[in-house]
């Protein structure tokens, strides 16, 4: 990376090619190697920055797959800590996450205050992002392991109170997830209306499968799509490189 920041990098993606495609990694769900290859077909196929992270670690593999995927991709990599706290001097940043749609403590600022020592020990750049859960359908790992109530799909103005707050008290992303295993994305309607509220980007993540839905989230207002269980399932390049044309060619 030169002197801009991950974040800088973040805001001139949208503001070149009006959204971003960011491709998420869960080590515990490959070998390094196996990722490192994944890594590879993303930063080919004009994926802009590749997240590392997950909900459970059972694998002790975080930081050496970090470090192997920085050794053969140059786009940046950005740690998204889950509901652990995980950290890896190899990675460009790490989203420094509130779950403000919680009202577990823990999620809110306990699991932050017991990373921030390690974040600035290892030095890496920290990205403060407001994550919310959106109910999906299914019980999603996430919603499982932070022992959270989503936010209901179809209740508009919660979703907006949400974003509000976590802009005001100084967040730079808003982050909203329908999770890992879930059985529908984010609604449309959801994304416009929390867009159209608020000034900061917007990632949508969570059930996207296709070049097709990709599209209509960032037409809805997403600055940023994040794809990790399609890809993960079917590492084709074509399907990459379609995402990519999908998400990036909306203006």
């Amino acid at each position: 990376m030169n002197k801009d920041t991950v974040y800088d990098f973040l805001l001139k993606t949208i503001k070149t090619k009006g959204a971003g495609f960011l491709c998420l990694i869960d080590p515990d769900k490959q070998e390094s190697e196996k990722a490192v290859k994944l890594a590879r077909k993303c930063a080919k196929s004009d994926v802009d920055a590749i997240f590392v992270g997950g909900s459970i670690m059972l694998e002790d593999n975080f930081n050496s797959t970090i470090k192997a995927i920085k050794q053969f991709v140059k786009i940046p990599i950005i740690i998204f800590p889950g509901i652990f706290n995980v950290c890896a001097s190899h990675a460009d940043a790490i989203l420094f996450m509130s779950m403000v749609s919680s009202r577990n403590p823990q999620l809110l600022i306990g699991d932050q205050v017991k990373a921030a020592p390690l974040i600035k020990k290892s030095g890496i750049e920290t990205i403060p992002t407001g994550y919310m859960l959106i109910e999906s359908g299914a019980l999603t790992s996430v919603q499982y392991m932070s022992n959270s109530v989503p936010i209901p799909r179809d209740k508009y103005d919660i979703g907006i109170a949400h974003a509000l707050a976590a802009q005001y008290l100084g967040m730079k992303l808003i982050f909203m997830d329908a999770g890992s295993g879930a059985k529908r994305s984010i609604p449309l309607e959801m994304i416009r209306q929390v867009k159209s509220n608020i000034n900061i980007p917007l990632i949508i993540g969570g059930g996207i499968k296709t070049p097709e839905e990709a599209q209509e989230k960032v037409k809805a207002g997403a600055d940023f799509i994040v794809i990790g269980n399609a890809i993960e399932n079917n590492d084709d390049q074509n399907l990459i490189e379609a995402l990519a044309n999908a998400i990036h060619q909306t203006l």
